[in-house]
């Protein structure tokens, strides 16, 4: 997503923040802090979850987009809003603009996750499909507010977006005041620098550090030139932070008060979706683990206690199988395999043995004994294999060549 902004605005302060945390009251859930002991014992201190992922609606966007629209006076109001979106934004602005009475229109591309199309015409939206790719569904909201005088509502790059987001740093230092690190995950930049104005007044010697997937890395070459950079290509499972290009007044706040912007890997994404599942009892999307995955790749880089964000819990059950399996993988407890053996009788049942002897669990295999590849007498199997971790994997492939089976992939 590339979006633009060039109004001049004032600059973000403490008392802005407040004013949203006071705006905000009943209307979003102050979420709950859950420790984690396998993060806190790779870490060597007390790490603890930040539970965006339990916000209404499932993310932090609620908080942004409610302060932002409620600043709107009487005849923007009445003009209605609009925003591009393809999950988390757009169902923080549905649901405001439901609790505030103004009429909603948000374009979402056409092939977005329909759980998400459903929720946000449920909390009250005129859903419009535009698009293949997001910087379309944009451009249509964009000359859908230029046509009718319906108010744009950007994600990130409005001060009343970042002091909603910033919200959630005030809620940190309540719930966890002696925290030294907080970690969160950066696309735009909204929620990192609302979190950084809010925490830095309080608490300046607090280590803020953004996390950005790698291949949708817009901020480290932006703050190496000194000024937002857009990416001619972004690629990520994490479509919370798939942003092309920072915005321009949230990249200022990251500029003056984030201490370090790091990356991760798909495959570090995929094992903190996992682990959040599995450890945590968290459904937590990519973007949203995005933390969790910095804390795993290089957990002796954080001085605790730390805090990371889950800034959203909206993945799309698809998705999700899909990125369990890589994430599997990734960890060494997924293992495919295809190899050649002979065909007689006896062959497939002989290599199921020699899988068992090294505690392999087969979940799938496929036999082909017919194959213009293959020779005369030969069959190839394919195999799918529960494994217990990298070294594990090491194993049942030297058992299986000691065995004389040949792995061709």
């Amino acid at each position: 997503m590339t979006f633009r902004t060039s109004a001049p605005v004032p600059p973000l302060i403490l008392d802005d923040v407040r004013g949203a945390q006071k705006m905000l009251s009943g209307v979003v859930k102050t979420t709950g802090m859950a420790g984690s002991r396998h993060l806190s014992s790779l870490v060597g201190a007390p790490v603890h979850l930040k539970c965006e992922n339990l916000q209404r609606t499932g993310s932090f966007k609620l908080r942004g987009a409610y302060v932002r629209i409620a600043g709107l006076n009487p005849v923007e109001r009445a003009a209605g809003v609009v925003a591009a979106s393809a999950g988390n934004h757009a169902q923080g602005v549905a649901l405001a603009s439901s609790l505030l009475g103004v009429r909603s229109t948000v374009f979402m591309p056409v092939g977005a996750p329909l759980p998400k199309v459903a929720a946000t015409r449920e909390y009250g939206a005129e859903v419009r499909l535009h698009g293949q790719v997001v910087d379309e569904t944009l451009a249509a909201a964009q000359e859908h507010a230029e046509r009718t005088g319906a108010v744009f509502i950007h994600p990130f790059d409005h001060p009343d977006i970042i002091a909603g987001q910033g919200t959630v740093g005030l809620e940190i230092l309540e719930q966890c005041p002696e925290v030294r690190t907080i970690v969160v995950g950066v696309g735009g930049g909204g929620l990192v620098a609302g979190v950084a104005v809010a925490v830095k007044a309080l608490r300046p010697d607090v280590r803020i550090v953004g996390v950005q997937a790698a291949g949708a890395a817009g901020y480290p070459p932006s703050l190496a030139a000194g000024h937002p950079v857009a990416l001619d290509s972004v690629q990520t499972m994490a479509d919370g932070i798939k942003v092309g290009r920072p915005g321009d007044i949230p990249f200022g706040l990251v500029r003056e008060l984030v201490d370090e912007v790091r990356t991760v890997t798909e495959d570090e994404l995929s094992s903190a979706l996992l682990l959040c599942l599995e450890r945590a009892k968290m459904v937590v999307e990519p973007a949203g683990a995005s933390p969790v995955a910095a804390l795993l790749s290089d957990p002796g880089a954080f001085h605790g206690p730390v805090v990371a964000v889950l800034s959203g819990g909206n993945v799309d059950p698809l998705l999700m199988q899909r990125i369990l399996t890589h994430g599997m993988a990734a960890g060494g407890r997924y293992l495919s395999l295809r190899l050649r053996l002979t065909d007689r009788p006896g062959a497939l049942a002989a290599l199921l043995s020699t899988l068992s002897l090294v505690d392999a669990n087969v979940l799938d295999v496929s036999h082909v004994r017919t194959d213009p590849r293959l020779g005369l007498t030969e069959a190839e199997v394919e195999l799918h294999l529960e494994t217990q971790g990298r070294d594990h994997c090491v194993e049942v492939a030297e058992a299986l060549r000691e065995a004389g089976y040949r792995v061709t992939g």
